[in-house]
């Protein structure tokens, strides 16, 4: 199966990031940012808001003569043991937080075995996620997580897939034409989230952006309820910017 787009600003981000790492790791007794800028090449100003983003996510630390040192979260997902748990519990606390801040339930999913995934999810009193009337798996084209997998695949196996799972009308919204799905999804850029604003259940909006690790297609997602539907592109952007340390947590 291969990919047909990825995002491109979440994945230079992941790949400075990533190389920020190595050379921390590599330098046991720290680093200064000085240093990193040197070795990175990156601008000063691009270099510190990475550095800001690994010590929140806890992938760096900052000793007392400002240099920077492997944080928890790097020694805890780069080790074998336990690595399973400790992704869980990483992404669990990552989705946490873009609930708060977002203000909307958010979902991580995959596209596995040519089917849909929902693997974690963040919900709260305030951030209520959507009600799973219809199998996610089988309602790919009308809502926004199913939308951003499937743009996420070449031709065949979108085709595949819709030759698997018919495309069902769940609302008046709902796209139930395989053209014009497939054209959709082919226009689709990968930088801007994918929408759904009620084409799966009436009452909910939401929104999904690319999240791909090596050769696993994965999305990041958001609901809001629908009298919440003026926020919903302000959040879809927040939810884009803010995508790349989920990523970062799969790819290390």
């Amino acid at each position: 199966m291969a990919l047909q787009r990825e995002s491109t600003t979440a994945h230079q981000l992941v790949q400075n990031a990533l190389r920020v790492l190595e050379i921390v790791a590599n330098r046991g007794t720290g680093i200064t940012e000085d240093e990193l800028a040197r070795r990175t090449r990156m601008p000063a100003d691009r270099l510190a808001a990475l550095l800001r983003m690994l010590r929140r996510e806890g992938y760096v630390e900052q000793i007392t003569d400002g240099a920077y040192v492997t944080g928890a979260s790097l020694t805890r997902l780069g080790s074998a043991h336990d690595r399973a748990l400790a992704l869980r519990e990483k992404l669990r606390h990552t989705l946490g937080g873009l609930r708060d801040s977002i203000g909307a339930a958010v979902y991580l999913s995959r596209y596995v075995d040519g089917e849909i995934r929902v693997t974690d999810f963040a919900d709260g009193p305030r951030a209520p996620k959507v009600n799973e009337w219809v199998d996610f798996r089988v309602s790919a084209h009308a809502s926004a997580v199913g939308k951003s997998l499937l743009a996420q695949l070449d031709l065949d196996a979108r085709r595949d897939h819709l030759s698997r799972h018919k495309m069902a009308r769940l609302t008046s919204r709902t796209i139930t034409s395989e053209r014009v799905l497939l054209n959709n999804l082919d226009a689709q850029a990968p930088t801007v989230p994918v929408l759904d604003l009620q084409e799966y259940a009436v009452g909910t909006v939401c929104a999904a952006v690319p999240i791909t690790a090596g050769a696993t297609v994965g999305s990041l997602a958001l609901s809001l309820p629908i009298e919440h539907a003026h926020r919903l592109r302000e959040a879809a952007d927040t939810l884009n910017r803010n995508a790349a340390p989920v990523l970062l947590s799969l790819a290390i």
